[in-house]
């Protein structure tokens, strides 16, 4: 991953130590179009996006020199308050998110595998949430990367 600024990926996804399954996928599209096909993807899988924040101003600090890095929050909402009251140990990692960001002339998107929560929630009704995720993730992701 060249320049990767790994900093980024451990900030926004910490997991325990053994965790270590993630979804990543390069478009040769630019930031902006990237990021509106994404929203527009997330969108067309059924999730609604309930925020995008920008992570840029922490690393500018730490030196990195872009403008083009955001996470973008998304879920189902009643599923997420639903999951929150029924298994509040998922708090952490809901709504789901995806980390964008500008790579040279080319745009990644990253994100935990939500299958990578099967290992720490060993609930049988989690696992099928789990699977549907990584499901619409692939989805979404191979959406962007065909870049329509």
């Amino acid at each position: 991953m060249r320049g990767l600024p790994w900093i980024v990926l451990l900030l926004l996804f910490a997991l325990p130590a053994q965790a270590g399954r993630l979804l990543m996928v390069r478009s040769e599209q630019p930031f902006s179009e990237t990021m509106l096909l994404l929203q527009e993807q997330v969108v067309a899988q059924g999730f609604k996006v309930s925020r995008v924040q920008r992570v840029d101003v922490g690393l500018t600090k730490m030196g990195f020199k872009t403008d083009k890095y955001r996470v973008v929050f998304f879920g189902e909402p009643e599923q997420i308050r639903d999951l929150s009251r029924r298994h509040p140990e998922l708090i952490p990692y809901l709504p789901l998110k995806i980390a964008i960001f500008a790579e040279g002339e080319e745009t990644l998107l990253i994100t935990t595998d939500p299958r990578e929560y099967e290992d720490f929630y060993d609930d049988p009704e989690l696992k099928p949430v789990f699977e549907d995720w990584a499901r619409r993730l692939r989805a979404i992701f191979d959406r962007v990367q065909e870049g329509d």
